[in-house]
């Protein structure tokens, strides 16, 4: 591949991603520390980059330097839900809604430590979370049968908060059967009990990580609905 092919490729990467992830282009060169017009000149494969500028994108769009940097993330590319997210209009089996990316990325390493390979649509608020679970904004075209099989909630959210969420999801019949794992950065007894008392099925203490998930999910009883990979003599099946 030319030189100019693999930046053009990197750049509808990067591009790819950002849309994903619902980031214009001021807010992805807010949280790498770059200019908004090199992210721009990136994304329009007019502009080389270094490999730092390269490790502050992979961090900010969550996903490993390596994955980045493959040509399947350009246009048209398969997303299977492995890095994180979903397309969409596919099939999502978790929800999660977190605005901190740390406890994002530490949510996401938790699920590779137990191997669940479930599609996962991550939010950034509660706005943007009712939207994807009501079909409603930017998410109008998703069919609201396609609903998670859980959500993953924090509490402290923008726009709208983690007990409204949590309040509208359990007051809708359309999604009141989706369980909702209660995301919580402290032990506030009131709290916790004012998100039974509303509907949560779980809580967890964050960061999120492989004990405290595997400690939540048979509770939530969703060795129905989460899949793990096993391999069985050479070949890969789901339970």
């Amino acid at each position: 591949m030319l030189e100019s092919q693999i930046i053009s490729c990197f750049g509808a990467s990067v591009r790819s991603l950002r849309h994903e992830l619902g980031l214009s282009q001021e807010a992805l060169a807010e949280y790498t520390g770059l200019h908004r017009t090199y992210i721009a000149g990136i994304e329009g494969g007019g502009r080389n980059v270094t490999l730092k500028s390269i490790e502050k994108l992979a961090k900010a769009l969550q996903v490993s330097i390596v994955d980045l940097l493959l040509p399947q993330h350009g246009p048209g590319r398969s997303k299977s839900g492995t890095n994180g997210r979903s397309s969409t209009s596919e099939c999502v089996d978790i929800l999660m809604v977190e605005d901190n990316r740390d406890d994002v990325q530490m949510t996401l390493e938790a699920f590779k430590q137990a191997k669940l390979t479930n599609p996962v649509q991550v939010v950034y608020d509660g706005r943007e979370a009712l939207d994807f679970l009501f079909c409603t904004g930017r998410y109008a075209r998703r069919k609201l049968k396609a609903r998670p099989q859980l959500v993953l909630l924090d509490l402290n959210l923008p726009r709208v908060g983690g007990l409204e969420v949590l309040r509208r999801i359990k007051a809708d019949a359309r999604t009141r059967s989706i369980p909702v794992v209660v995301l919580t950065g402290s032990r506030d007894a009131q709290e916790l009990a004012e998100c039974r008392r509303l509907g949560a099925e779980a809580s967890i203490v964050k960061p999120v990580d492989f004990h405290s998930l595997g400690r939540a999910t048979p509770r939530l009883d969703l060795h129905w609905a989460l899949l793990k990979e096993l391999k069985t003599k050479g070949r890969t099946v789901r339970a």
